[in-house]
């Protein structure tokens, strides 16, 4: 074929990266009569496509029938070597993550390119027009979804409120639609879609959302629903069959931004919109996944879980000690968002539960997220707004983000590390790290005791390979990134003895990771993280909880089951994670300075280099070493050699031409000398711009 596909079949320029979509139908199937296609499709059509086979796709252009036809090679081959035209980001969801079927026998008619019916078109073009794009935006869609100031979202969000209903009418179960901005500043907002699994939007819809938000004007936004329709063979039904809800954290925007939302879902023939109020990004992410799940999926469901999990366990553990005093209550910084209220009710179902709840947002001067809040406190290591010397000195605290999907911990001893007595204002800080060793602490240890150890205490040798009687080898697995802090790593392996697996950074990441395991622990260190139970070993325990002999091996099954009921399977959830911790130290008999002690942070420093060009810089899988070129991880790894304890690694940004470095060493000098050495480095191999760092 001579020139590009996108010019033989006449797509406009915005539409070229959909090509490969186009031509690869994910579900071409016949369906009933009564079932009407947006995409119509002859009866008959189509058989499973197998790796090797002819694969034939008609288009019609204008009133000529054209055909483009291919010979037998492998699936991956043919579309990566004949659609150049294709993004990156498609050509791996072509490979990877689609499976391809054959259109072998089916003819479009004249009216096949018309997705919807003339008034589906005609009002869905209407309510489009109503939220132009602003001008000289420009959106990608991320791990965060997507962010900017409130003012400039509208259109978006109305395009995101018609991805979120294709992407229900394709699966055939709810999604979801958040708004928020999570730790960002009030005057901005976002918008994130949640998957029928609760997770995140699958990868393969991501190139979607950009399409559509960065849509210069009606008619191509149109044509690009079109074509997701048709790539992803979504049928039109009479009755309502999509279903997405909606929620929005306290920001001041958040009402109209739902508003566009809904309005966005219910431009799509077949789909409807729930409003579900103002919630965290967490709970959403809950009712999604519960929703689909066929179970209780409300508000109310949710606190009621969590209550009722907690309870479990802290009754569980009134049984085993016979100690039923309450711990020194809990003070949280609620980053004055949206979390304030919620920690507020699950507190009234959970008497236990000491908390005392500041920056709750009802105070009167505070701002969402302005010197308060998980985020904050993890970068800045200071003391939150409402928090003061010397009245918090010693005491437990908590910050959790604005809209509660992170969760970190901090206290402020009453003894400095050279032994001076009295307030200072050294904060310690309890991040993602540690709070993922605790977890992995806790979780071993019952493992242990189902298998028949006498002790819980765990040893390098047994743990994460620990055979229950029964179930067989329990696989756990501590998941991190290359930002994790070596000494946390250090103490999972060599006193846990857990594996620890490394994945690139962001939750996705992490998430699909510890999806692999019967127990996967995952964090970041900024606090985002939560335990994943395999559903197969889910159910084992349900029945060893009632059918186990020995009545200590029953109450280790319960405990578990009442973790995986507590704990969020579909996101990061500060409430959740602050119900845990603060059972594993009731386990532990610890007070917050006994679990800081577990290990002490190898200091580190994290700069950036400017470059060129970032992708000069290919790194291994798991971020942790230079692939290419290889002569910069050479010399990387000579100046971590005259550290005591050093490690360092680069890796290009995402979204700038600039190269981030990580360095940690046994001392804060060392730490920065080695960043600095390696920021040399980088500036000299990849192509430095700039005055030399």
């Amino acid at each position: 074929m001579q020139g590009s596909l996108a010019q033989r079949i006449s797509l406009p320029a915005c539409c070229h990266p959909l090509l490969s979509p186009l031509l690869l139908s994910s579900s071409i199937s016949s369906s009933s009569s009564s079932s009407r296609r947006l995409f119509p499709l002859s009866a008959g059509a189509s058989s499973v496509f197998s790796p090797c086979c002819i694969f034939f796709f008609f288009f019609r252009r204008r009133r000529q029938r054209r055909c483009l036809q291919f010979s037998s090679c492998s699936s991956s081959s043919l579309w990566c070597s004949l659609l150049p035209v294709c993004s990156r980001a498609l050509r791996r969801c072509v490979v990877e993550g689609c499976s391809i079927h054959t259109a072998r026998d089916c003819w479009y008619t004249s009216g096949d390119l018309e997705m919807m019916e003339l008034e589906d078109k005609d009002l869905l073009r209407k309510q489009a027009a109503l939220f132009p794009l602003s001008k000289g935006v420009k959106f990608s869609y991320g791990t965060a979804g997507f962010r900017t100031d409130a003012a400039l979202l509208p259109s978006t969000v109305f395009r995101m409120g018609v991805l979120a209903a294709l992407r229900s009418l394709c699966t055939k179960r709810a999604t979801g639609l958040m708004i928020t901005a999570s730790h960002n500043p009030v005057h901005e907002n976002g918008v994130k879609l949640a998957d029928p699994s609760g997770g995140m939007l699958n990868v393969a819809w991501e190139p979607y959302s950009d399409m559509l938000a960065n849509a210069p004007d009606v008619e191509n936004f149109l044509q690009i629903v079109e074509h997701i329709v048709k790539r992803e063979n979504i049928q039109s039904r009479n009755a309502a069959s999509g279903e997405v809800l909606l929620a929005r954290d306290t920001r001041p925007s958040g009402e109209a931004l739902v508003s566009a939302a809904r309005q966005g879902v219910e431009a799509v023939r077949g789909t409807v919109a729930h409003d579900m109020g103002v919630l965290t990004t967490p709970q959403l992410h809950w009712m999604v996944r519960s929703f689909n799940n066929g179970v209780p999926a409300s508000e109310s469901d949710y606190f009621h879980q969590l209550s009722d999990s907690f309870r479990m366990l802290v009754e569980l553990w009134h049984a085993n000690t016979g100690d039923s005093t309450h711990s020194e209550e809990l003070i949280v910084d609620a980053a004055n968002g949206v979390g304030a209220s919620k920690l507020t009710r699950l507190q009234h179902l959970t008497t236990s539960l000491g908390l005392q709840v500041r920056n709750s947002g009802n105070e009167g001067g505070g701002l969402l997220n302005d010197g308060v809040g998980a985020d904050f406190v993890q970068k800045e290591k200071v003391l939150p707004h409402g928090f003061q010397l010397p009245a918090d000195v010693g005491k437990r605290c908590a910050s959790i983000d604005g809209d509660a999907d992170r969760l970190v911990y901090f206290y402020i001893p009453e003894k400095h590390e050279d032994g001076y007595s009295g307030p200072v204002c050294t904060l310690h800080l309890l991040d993602g790290d540690k709070i993922a060793a605790i977890f992995g602490l806790f979780i071993i240890g019952q493992l242990r005791i189902l298998a028949g150890y006498k002790s819980s205490v765990s040893d390098a040798t047994t743990a994460h390979k620990a055979v229950v009687p029964g179930y067989g080898e329990v696989k756990v697995a501590v998941v991190q990134t290359a930002y994790a802090n070596g000494a946390s790593t250090n103490y999972i392996k060599q006193v846990l003895g857990l594996e620890v697996a490394t994945t690139p950074t962001g939750v996705k990441h992490l998430h699909k990771k510890a999806e692999q395991y019967d127990i996967g622990i995952y964090f970041e260190a900024n606090g985002h993280g939560t335990i994943l139970f395999n559903e197969i070993f889910s159910q084992w325990l349900q029945d060893a909880s009632v059918q186990q002999k020995e009545a200590e091996h029953r109450q280790a099954a319960k405990r578990l089951v009442a973790v995986n009921e507590m704990v969020n399977q579909a996101v990061g959830d500060a409430l959740s994670g602050i119900l845990m911790v603060e059972v594993v130290l009731r386990y532990q008999g610890w007070s917050v300075e006994q679990w800081d002690s577990m290990y002490k942070d190898l200091p580190s420093r994290q700069l950036k280099v400017k470059v060129k060009d970032r992708a000069v810089i290919i790194t291994t899988p798991d971020e942790t070493r230079v692939a290419s070129p290889s002569s910069l991880q050479e010399a990387i790894d000579t100046e971590v050699g005259k550290y005591k304890g050093g490690r360092a690694f680069v890796r290009p940004s995402g979204t700038e031409d600039v190269v981030r470095v990580y360095a940690e060493a046994s001392s804060q000098q060392s730490a920065d000398a080695l960043a600095q050495a390696v920021c040399v480095l980088v500036y000299h191999l990849a192509g430095g711009v700039g005055p030399e760092p």
